[in-house]
């Protein structure tokens, strides 16, 4: 006899990118009885918080975006941050998922409590759902450089995630501290535009000059005008990206021609000991390989210099680096990144007998085949690690991962089981894969990065982006420990 479906209460904790795709497939799939906490105000996650100058999409645009939300309105090949995140907001109201969001919901704590997760908000309300879904991204919580003196600085000092845009810079000394893509995008937009700006350069990175070409008006109304071509656009983006992939993954031809190419364009810099200053001692794609149209130009600008002594201290009239100098700022500029390895904490997950997210995750995080946790019946999580998040388009993977949470929601509703979650064996034997296939990884070749956990090991996948759609395209019940409907 078939059972009638059952409609499954869902919790999605975060209302970016991530939770904007799995209520939208969800709306799609014909459910409706979910509910988003988002802490903020508004939608879109990093692409709310970060609004600093020059902040851009290094995917291009005709693929960051979802297959079932096309934009033919994109501006440019590389987006601007505030057109992302805009995007988002309007695929939050077009599909009705802004609907379902609860904003200024901070979520403390999520306890299974044997046949549900009662999530619980910091306005004291708690709610129990048959299912949670992690959304909280990896690029929320701003990490500060630990400085002697910072909290002396007698200027404005705020993060780039925290941008203070009532702060004029245009007549301005400016200290930015941060050479990452953040960092790159600051300097390749203020250059030119404030009195003096001194970029303090840690670790230089590898940086590729890609133009930024506007899209025509006649070829915004052709994406509009015919869907197959947008389509097919996006797969020629994703499949120019995937055919890269390669050089991240093993050595072998499409690794030295890319480092070939990115060293190459370093002579876009004429002056020799500055060009000396900005070359890595790693290799490129080690860490994040950063796209600009401007930051080589930018960087020889007359009104920009670039320091690479050590920061010894932060004094109230500016920085002093340890052979002594003091470099006399009126704003300090932190572009210091993020904690890549928070995920959903400091919420505190709690699963059956009371086991918690920090006890499993006591030797660092891992996670069955980027989406489920041993321990945690019912949890999915975006973005987990291990997932493919170097150089790759993140509505792409959020989209893979929503599709498998959705598969075992189905399942539910058809009342094939009570309860799901990956069993440690089968979660061990993907982390054998990872640990075979890591060294072969660029990332593994010997340099410090936001990729590496405590452990010192990338917690990236070391596959090609299709093998993670191959994964997460099937359900193997052989790996889960679950409960019958019936009992």
């Amino acid at each position: 006899m078939t059972r009638a479906p059952r409609d499954p209460r869902i919790a999605i904790v975060g209302a970016g990118m991530s939770g904007i795709c799995m209520g939208a497939m969800l709306k799609r799939a014909g459910i409706d009885t979910f509910v988003v906490f988002e802490k903020a105000a508004r939608v879109g996650g990093t692409w709310r918080e970060n609004t600093y100058p020059g902040i851009a999409c290094d995917v291009p645009s005709r693929f960051y975006q979802f297959t079932f939300a096309p934009n033919p309105d994109w501006t440019h090949r590389y987006s601007p941050g505030a057109e992302i995140w805009a995007y988002f907001e309007r695929v939050a109201a077009d599909t009705g998922v802004a609907e379902r969001i609860r904003f200024s919901t901070t979520i403390t704590e999520a306890r299974w409590t044997g046949t549900a997760w009662a999530v619980s908000a910091s306005d004291g309300t708690c709610e129990e759902f048959d299912f949670l879904v992690s959304a909280t991204g990896i690029l929320h919580h701003p990490a500060y450089p630990r400085i002697e003196g910072l909290e002396t600085f007698a200027g404005p000092a705020f993060h780039s995630a925290r941008w203070d845009h009532d702060v004029d810079l245009s007549d301005k000394r400016v200290a930015l501290i941060g050479t990452g893509s953040t960092g790159v995008q600051i300097l390749g937009d203020l250059a030119g535009k404030v009195d003096r700006l001194l970029l303090l350069q840690r670790t230089p990175h590898w940086v590729v000059h890609l133009a930024n070409p506007a899209f025509s008006e006649f070829t915004r109304r052709l994406h509009g005008r015919f869907p197959a071509y947008d389509r097919f656009s996006y797969h020629v983006n994703r499949k120019i990206i995937e055919a890269l992939s390669p050089a991240l993954l093993h050595p072998g031809r499409t690794r030295r021609f890319l480092t070939w190419l990115t060293k190459r364009q370093l002579s876009r810099v004429t002056d020799p000991d500055l060009r000396a200053a900005l070359t890595p001692d790693s290799a490129p794609m080690c860490r994040r390989l950063i796209i600009s149209p401007t930051y080589y130009d930018a960087v020889q600008h007359p009104d920009v210099e670039v320091i690479t002594t050590p920061i010894a201290r932060i004094e109230p009239a500016g920085v002093v680096t340890t052979d002594g100098t003091l470099h006399p700022v009126d704003v300090l500029v932190l572009a210091t990144g993020f904690d890549a390895h928070a995920y959903l904490r400091p919420i505190n997950l709690i699963g059956p007998g009371g086991l918690t997210l920090d006890e499993v995750w006591a030797d660092g995080p891992r996670a069955y085949q980027t989406v489920a946790v041993p321990g945690f019946p019912n949890f999915f999580m975006f973005m987990g690690p291990n997932s493919p998040v170097g150089n790759y388009a993140l509505t792409a993977i959020a989209e893979t991962q929503a599709g498998y949470a959705l598969t075992w929601i189905a399942r539910w509703r058809r009342q094939e089981f009570e309860s799901a979650m990956p069993t440690a064996e089968a979660t061990d034997r993907f982390y054998v894969g990872v640990d075979e296939a890591l060294p072969d990884t660029v990332w593994a070749t010997g340099c410090t990065s936001w990729y590496l956990g405590a452990n010192g090991k990338p917690e990236l996948f070391p596959w090609a982006p299709e093998r993670h759609r191959v994964l997460l395209g099937r359900i193997d019940d052989g790996d889960f420990v679950m409960t019958s409907a019936a009992s």
